[in-house]
């Protein structure tokens, strides 16, 4: 098994000491692995865990490094490739479909002002739209999640625009 001590997968000392925090905030507990794992992905601007930090972690909390890259690949807010700066989520859940709620309208509203189509990034790097289960704002909606933030009601394109400008 390769570790993060391997040539092929070196860590900075400074992220590997950010990296050692995070662990002991969760108690070096291998059953927090969602917990750190966001906690770690918050130390990284593109909002991602990359493949040398798994398998650190995986090291450090002496488990498969497939455990590392199963909770990457299941849980929505994670992810194992880099992100937009503000990757926008769109709910996608069958609840908000029967509600009528009107997502489509502002995914296609997404789109045409930031000129990307779902799962691309904008040339500066700042947003990428992504689709995503319920994460509890249907009676907020239409809303969208960034960086684990809900801006709601966002039922007209003034409202959509002003959101964008307002993230640095």
């Amino acid at each position: 098994m390769l570790t993060a001590q391997t040539k092929e997968y070196p860590l900075p000392d400074e992220l590997q000491a950010k990296i050692d925090l995070v662990l002991e905030s969760h108690d070096n507990d291998p059953t927090q692995i969602v917990g750190i794992l966001l906690d770690v992905q918050d130390l990284n601007e593109r909002h991602y865990v990359p493949e040398p930090t798994a398998y650190y972690l995986a090291d450090r909390l002496s488990i498969p490094v497939t455990n590392v890259f199963d909770c990457l690949n299941f849980y929505s807010e994670l992810s194992s490739k880099p992100r937009a700066k503000y990757p926008i989520q769109v709910c996608s859940s069958p609840a908000c479909r029967v509600n009528r709620i009107d997502t489509e309208r502002l995914l296609s509203t997404l789109q045409e002002l930031l000129d990307i189509k779902m799962g691309e990034i904008t040339y500066d790097g700042r947003f990428t739209l992504e689709r995503t289960t319920c994460y509890g704002a249907c009676d907020r909606a239409p809303a969208v999640r960034i960086n684990g933030h809900v801006y709601d009601h966002l039922d007209t394109t003034e409202k959509i625009e002003s959101l964008l400008r307002s993230l640095p």
